[in-house]
């Protein structure tokens, strides 16, 4: 009797109304509407040479980007939690801008900072290195809007940790390499491994930064999102379905994948 009151209480019902409402449906209608056109159809339009040159650039990269963030996100939130300077609190606002910022400013920001005559882009330029409007600038502001999911993931629990350990090891002869290494990596890997999923979940997502500093050419920076906002200005509905629902896919067995490196990881801190 206990365990039905608790089925039926208020709080279980709400919750599963609005994961119903946020989740479950407008997926439905989406992997609906893309059954629709039958499967010989939704294999031919997800496979489409342009869309498989899409998925390529945004999985790719986006785990390129996250991988990045995954060693400076940590590295910038052991310089916060370890170290106290001048400017601390200014960095920490900076840190969270990518949060507040919204994503076309940053895209408007990136592509007049890297564009050839941009503040950096100019000093690239002579040595042929162009990072607007190529995929480069698709990994750059990939690397722009994830990469406080890393920092703050991880910060946290570098602050929870006992320093006392650390000691000891010092004093038994580790340098602090191999204190790091082998004391403090395994305790902070799963929050890692959370940012980097995090991170990565983001990137794949991005469209409004992308858009500006991306030329969008198919087979050289043409990112999944942008392909399906071509496809729907093209009034191609189901196209946009197809590729929106292969997007899915790959992003959950993505995801899955992800959550199997951070069981691993939290095994291999216990």
């Amino acid at each position: 009797m206990q365990q039905a009151g608790f089925q039926l209480s208020w709080p279980w019902r709400l919750s599963l109304g609005y994961l119903f409402l946020m989740l479950a449906l407008p997926l439905a209608a989406l992997i609906a509407k893309s059954s629709s056109v039958g499967w010989a159809e939704f294999w031919r339009i997800a496979t489409d040479p342009v869309a498989l040159s899409a998925y390529e650039v945004t999985f790719v990269t986006a785990l390129l980007a996250a991988l990045v963030n995954g060693v400076m996100g940590t590295l910038t939130a052991w310089v916060l939690v370890r170290y106290a300077f001048p400017g601390k609190k200014l960095l920490e606002g900076l840190i969270d801008l990518p949060f507040a910022l919204p994503t076309a400013v940053a895209g408007l920001t990136l592509a007049t900072v890297y564009s050839s005559n941009g503040w950096i882009g100019s000093l690239l330029a002579p040595l042929g290195i162009r990072i607007a409007f190529t995929r480069l600038g698709v990994g750059v502001a990939m690397l722009f809007i994830s990469f406080p999911f890393v920092v703050r993931t991880v910060q946290p629990v570098l602050q929870e940790l006992e320093r006392d350990v650390e000691e000891a090891a010092w004093s038994l002869g580790a340098s602090r390499w191999q204190t790091f290494w082998q004391v403090v990596l395994p305790q902070i890997l799963p929050a890692v491994l959370t940012g980097v999923a995090l991170g990565f979940s983001r990137a794949v997502g991005e469209y409004g930064s992308i858009v500006i500093i991306a030329s969008s050419i198919p087979f050289r920076d043409l990112i999944a999102a942008v392909l399906v906002i071509q496809r729907l200005e093209q009034y191609d509905y189901a196209g946009a379905t197809v590729i929106g629902t292969a997007m899915l896919g790959i992003s959950f067995l993505s995801l899955v994948v992800i959550n199997l490196l951070q069981a691993w990881g939290s095994r291999h801190e216990t």
